[in-house]
């Protein structure tokens, strides 16, 4: 099994700053890709940002120069540093993860995961 946690959601207003953590846990072998992705009321899921094991990044057009993604490996744990927020960033971000995992070597599997969920609300 393995979960994904994440922290840091909340009100803040227009202009300010948020910082999300995603921490993996569980029969963790390694994680690859890690990222975030958003559902505001009434729309699709959409990617935010995303990085590699190796630490490429890629980013929405929408959030670009305003949103750092991060990791850190040794701790399983993602980051999303969001700056200049807009009412528009209003949405349940959630945490998605591709993880090798399994109770031994011999057993090893790929899993998505996403986390729960965590509510960031901008106000106006």
């Amino acid at each position: 099994q393995v979960q994904l946690v994440e922290s840091g959601g909340g009100l803040v207003q227009a202009g300010g700053s948020l910082r999300l953590s995603c921490a993996a846990s569980g029969s963790i072998f390694s994680i690859n890709a890690m990222g975030w992705y958003r559902q505001a009321p009434g729309k699709q899921r959409e990617l935010v940002a995303r990085i590699t094991s190796g630490g490429s990044t890629n980013y929405a057009d929408s959030v670009k120069g305003r949103v750092t993604i991060s990791r850190d490996n040794a701790k399983n744990t993602v980051y999303l540093q969001m700056n200049s927020l807009k009412p528009e960033d209003t949405a349940v971000y959630y945490c998605n993860a591709g993880v090798v995992a399994g109770p031994g070597l011999a057993s090893l599997r790929y899993l998505e995961v996403w986390g729960q969920g965590t509510l960031v609300t901008v106000s106006s």
